[in-house]
C-alpha cells in the first residue's frame, strides 16, 4: 500500500471521527438541557404564548424567517439577553443544533425559565414565514 493511500485513511479516520464527535456533543448538551427539542407541530402549537427567537445572523433574518420571530443573533446573545424576559418561554431556531444548544445553555445560566427550540433546525421548518422586501 503507497504512502499516500495511508495517509489518506488516517485523514478520512480523522474526519469521520470529528463528526462522531460534534454528534455525541451535541447529544450530552441535549440531555444537560432536558428535553426542550420540539418538532415543527409542537413549536407552531406553544409559540404565540413564547418569545421566538431566530439565531442567525440578520442578512439569513431578512431573506426568510419564521413569522413573529424576533433577531438576536449567537453573536450578539451574550449582551442582548436582556431584551428578552426571563420569567416567558424563549422558543430558539438556527440553523446549526449547536449553535441553539449553546444559545439554549447560556440562557440558563442566566436563570431563563423555560428554554425550547425546534429540533431540526429552521431548513426543516414548514410553518408559517415572513420574507423582507429589500
Amino acid at each position: 500500500m503507497s504512502t499516500f493511500l495511508i495517509i489518506l485513511d488516517v485523514v478520512l479516520v480523522v474526519v469521520i471521527l470529528a463528526f462522531v464527535a460534534v454528534w455525541l456533543w451535541n447529544k450530552f448538551q441535549t440531555k444537560r438541557l432536558g428535553r426542550g427539542d420540539l418538532t415543527n407541530e409542537e413549536f407552531n402549537k406553544g409559540m404565540r404564548k413564547a418569545q421566538i427567537v431566530d439565531l442567525r445572523e440578520k442578512a439569513p433574518f431578512k431573506r426568510k424567517h419564521i413569522d413573529g420571530a424576533r433577531n438576536l443573533p449567537y453573536t450578539t446573545l451574550k449582551y442582548q439577553y436582556s431584551e428578552l424576559r426571563a420569567d416567558l418561554p424563549v422558543y430558539l431556531y438556527s440553523d446549526s443544533l449547536t449553535v441553539t444548544l449553546r444559545a439554549a445553555r447560556f440562557l440558563q445560566k442566566k436563570k431563563f425559565s423555560s428554554i425550547k427550540w425546534l429540533k431540526n433546525g429552521f431548513d426543516e421548518w414548514n410553518g408559517r414565514t415572513k420574507t423582507s422586501k429589500y
